[in-house]
């Protein structure tokens, strides 16, 4: 294989982990509810233990499209104002495969009156995974070459860290996190097995910034409206904006705006605030539109052994 032919493999590859998650991160419509992902003083702000999954599936129609597993769980000390929980996940598009395992820890303070601060940190091992047996190549000469002949596997392992902000009440909160703390490097190419220059890339940190409010409406109807914003350096800044109409606390519908991305409907039902479910279905509106059904996605989550409540802690939602 020639070198630019490799180049450009590897190229595309690195390409395919910045699209299919969203700026290097696991990209999720269902944040809304399950946030944690992307900021870990989460993990320190409920009154309850909870664990929640979640499978995605990005640009249906399209050969080896994107798609995330994701299963977390998180919970409260039972008499400090702390929070301890972890989360695995698995990201993949095609010979490409990212596999985490994180834990975490969160602290809240009191502000003023009915406003805390939680400050946590997630510390976790991270694999990525490039399968060259799963590439297809029409050309012939492409085929005969050795290193896809035999199948080559590169893989790397990485520690990793994010560090986050929450400030929160009954009614709104704000968030600010980094992800990818350590700028690690991935190389996609060994050298040991190609006489040529390896082909690198950096994983850069994240700044992620969150915010939302709540407003009641009667007895039987709520308003929420949120916002998440994903920076990193060298692509476009990302928002996500959503609002959701909540009924008896028990069934909501909702839409989520994703610039140069989708556009998304939600759907949730919450069975005695015990077990609840999360669907939603993004209309791609990118120049994939012409090739992708759509995304869907699915959330589970239940909730157990809630402490008693505290000045130390609050609920948002």
């Amino acid at each position: 294989m020639n070198r630019i032919k490799l180049i450009l493999i590897a190229s595309i590859m690195l390409l395919g982990v910045s699209m299919a998650s969203g700026q290097q991160i696991p990209n999720l419509t269902q944040y809304v509810f399950n946030d944690y992902l992307y900021n870990p003083a989460i993990g320190g702000i409920y009154d309850y233990y909870q664990v929640k999954t979640n499978y995605r599936y990005q640009w249906a129609g399209i050969k080896d499209a994107p798609r995330t597993y994701l299963l977390s769980a998180y919970g409260p000390h039972k008499s400090m104002p702390m929070g301890y929980g972890g989360y695995i996940f698995s990201d993949v598009i095609g010979p490409i495969s990212k596999l985490g395992i994180y834990g975490s820890y969160a602290y809240n303070i009191k502000v003023s009156g009915d406003i805390r601060l939680s400050m946590g940190t997630f510390i976790g091992l991270t694999q990525y995974k490039i399968d060259l047996s799963a590439l297809y190549f029409d050309v012939q000469t492409d085929v005969q070459d050795p290193v896809l002949q035999n199948g080559a596997t590169y893989t790397k392992f990485m520690p990793d860290a994010s560090v986050g902000f929450y400030l929160y009440t009954s009614q709104y909160y704000g968030g600010v996190s980094v992800m990818q703390l350590f700028s690690n490097k991935i190389e996609t190419v060994d050298s040991d097995e190609v006489d040529y220059k390896k082909v690198t890339s950096r994983l850069n940190n994240h700044l992620v910034l969150m915010g939302g409010y709540k407003y009641n409406i009667n007895r039987d109807f709520d308003i929420e409206a949120g916002s998440l914003i994903k920076m990193v350096k060298g692509s476009p800044i990302q928002v996500d904006i959503n609002v959701r109409s909540i009924y008896q606390k028990m069934v909501w519908f909702g839409i989520n705006y994703r610039s140069g991305d989708a556009v998304s409907l939600l759907a949730g039902y919450n069975y005695q605030d015990m077990l609840y479910l999360g669907l939603s279905y993004d209309i791609t509106t990118s120049e994939l539109r012409n090739y992708s059904s759509g995304t869907y996605e699915i959330m589970i989550g239940v909730k157990f052994n809630k402490i008693k409540q505290s000045s130390t802690r609050r609920k948002i939602r």
